[in-house]
């Protein structure tokens, strides 16, 4: 697909505030490459990839995004550790303090949207400080024609400014980096970081808020996919689950790999015009979609080129968070438009290094409430510094990071839309089997797919089921191209009685993180916790 974005008008930025500015507005893809390359902020790899480095933050800082606190959000914002309040006078003035900054520099200007449903898209302007951020909006937001630019009139304003340190005593921050949200003015305000993932998560946040409380429409941190039968499935799961690898499946094209909204019309849509996967230890067997992505177009980061310009994706020098951006039209086989219809299947992903789970069962609709707002994972030995066991990790909704309301309040939607569309939803461990990590293995690929497909075929609703004594989840006795002995867990441990101790200590830990949204919850999402003790 050629890059349809060579509109070569310019746009005066003061009303914002950014005076005497070189705008280069709407640059292609490969001038945006050309110009990085020109500046020495980027080396070009051999496959005709850029490749830049992040600077001093190469992953997100979720303790420094604030929200705006003011009579837009005071009383609909879930308050806290993740939603940290900000003053609106201290982001006036801050953001005063950026365009200033920002005043008398050349800038990069790109207009863009989020959300392939027409009727629901967020038209965004983006302003950046450098080429190779303003590639990345290319690269993950929806991508306007040359006709829709003429009329082009942006919602929301995204400014981006990593070289911009605020001083934290004056300015409110916790230190010299920020990502802060404003509801009323609708703008994001990033600085002193050049980590790429805070524009695209930025811009997530507000989706987040903006589709339940103005749209009717749930957001969901979540892959999908749609099958020849027309029908959607859906793909939650927290980093390291399999979200990007599973869906990405050659009989059923991509909607998307990170993030959608599910409408009251029953469509799925993508918010997003790109993909920004992990690259750590990729390989051409195992993920030829993404390994073949990474072409002219794409943004490597934080990896390391021999001086041929090869990757080594094993290297982890700079950072475990080596990611790659490129356009959704790097993928072979996806929807377009991104948007499915008649969601049939959840797939919750788990990564469960205790090797607990059973590598599928099938949930009610107040069990899947439950594990969503648990949104459960395992962090294994290495993955951090400080874990040197397996270590349970919950975010709620797989995605507390993004979610601007009680995650209850998404999982009491997604509980609604689940009944009135008939859907099955499944939990799938692709985690440890036969014992705990360090004991067990990781359960094979191979049989994920296998469970997956017999899922989405109709296949899995003819077999017997078996409840865990232990999670009160349904587990088949039998599923196509998989050996019935990996099915219940239980049978894969030689140690029957550590399991049961093992188990206990899982269902424990999920109660424990539990209790702080039993009160919000109803009886039906509570009726889907494990057994007491």
């Amino acid at each position: 697909m050629v890059d349809n974005n060579q509109t070569k008008r310019t746009i005066s930025l003061e009303k914002y505030g950014i005076e005497n500015a070189t705008v280069l507005y709407q640059l292609s893809s490969k001038e945006l490459h050309d110009k990085t390359l020109e500046l020495g902020q980027g080396e070009e790899a051999a496959s005709g990839a850029l490749s830049v480095n992040t600077g001093e933050f190469t992953g997100r800082s979720p303790k420094d995004r604030f929200i705006v606190k003011d009579n837009v959000t005071e009383d609909k914002v879930w308050w806290g550790d993740i939603n940290i309040p900000f003053s609106p006078e201290k982001f006036d003035a801050l953001y005063n303090k950026v365009t200033d900054y920002l005043s008398g520099k050349e800038i990069y200007v790109r207009d863009s949207y989020a959300g392939a449903d027409m009727s629901r898209k967020l038209n965004i302007r983006v302003i950046t400080e450098t080429p190779w951020a303003n590639k990345f909006a290319h690269n993950m937001f929806l991508r306007p024609t040359d006709q829709e630019l003429k009329t082009f009139e942006p919602e929301w304003l995204l400014i981006n400014a990593p070289g911009f340190m605020a001083d934290p005593d004056e300015d409110g921050t916790r230190q010299h980096n920020f990502a802060i949200l404003n509801f009323s003015r609708k703008i994001v305000l990033i600085g002193g970081t050049g980590y790429t993932g805070e524009i695209k998560k930025g811009i997530f946040s507000a989706l987040n808020f903006i589709m339940p409380v103005d749209k009717n429409t749930l957001p969901m941190h979540c892959s999908a996919n749609v099958g020849d039968n027309g029908e959607t499935a859906i793909f939650f799961g927290l980093s390291g689950t399999g979200k990007t690898t599973l869906s990405a499946d050659p009989n059923r094209k991509l909607i998307g790999d990170d993030e959608h909204g599910w409408t009251p019309e029953n469509s799925i849509f993508n918010f997003e015009g790109g993909c920004y996967a992990k690259v750590i230890n990729l390989d051409e067997e195992h993920e030829p979609d993404i390994y073949n992505a990474i072409k002219p177009g794409a943004i490597l980061e934080n990896v390391k080129l021999d001086k041929d310009g090869n990757v080594d994706f094993a290297d982890t020098s700079i950072t475990q968070n080596t990611r790659v951006s490129y356009p959704i039209y790097h993928i072979n086989n996806i929807q377009e438009p991104s948007v499915g219809q008649n969601p049939k299947n959840i797939f919750m992903l788990t990564a469960d290094a205790f090797g607990v789970l059973p590598p599928i069962s099938k949930l009610t609709p107040g069990q899947a409430a439950y594990h969503f707002i648990s949104g459960y994972t395992a962090k294994v030995a290495g993955t951090e510094e400080g874990i040197n066991e397996p270590t349970p990790n919950f975010s709620a909704c797989f995605g507390a990071p993004f979610m601007p309301l009680h995650p209850t309040e998404y999982a009491e939607m997604l509980s609604k839309k689940m009944k009135e569309a008939g859907v099955d939803v499944w939990l799938v461990n692709t985690g440890w089997t036969g014992g705990p990590y360090g004991v067990g293995s990781r359960m094979k690929l191979k049989y994920t797919r296998a469970m997956i497909a017999a899922a989405l075929d109709g296949e899995l609703r003819e077999v017997e089921f078996e409840k865990h004594p232990i999670f009160n989840l349904m587990m088949p006795k039998s599923c196509p191209n998989v050996p019935s002995e990996v099915l219940n867990p239980r049978e894969t441990w030689k140690d029957k009685e550590a399991y049961d101790k093992k188990a206990k200590e899982l269902a424990n830990s999920f109660k424990k993180n539990f209790a702080k949204y039993e009160s919000y919850a109803n009886e039906e999402i509570l009726a889907g916790a494990p057994v007491s003790e």
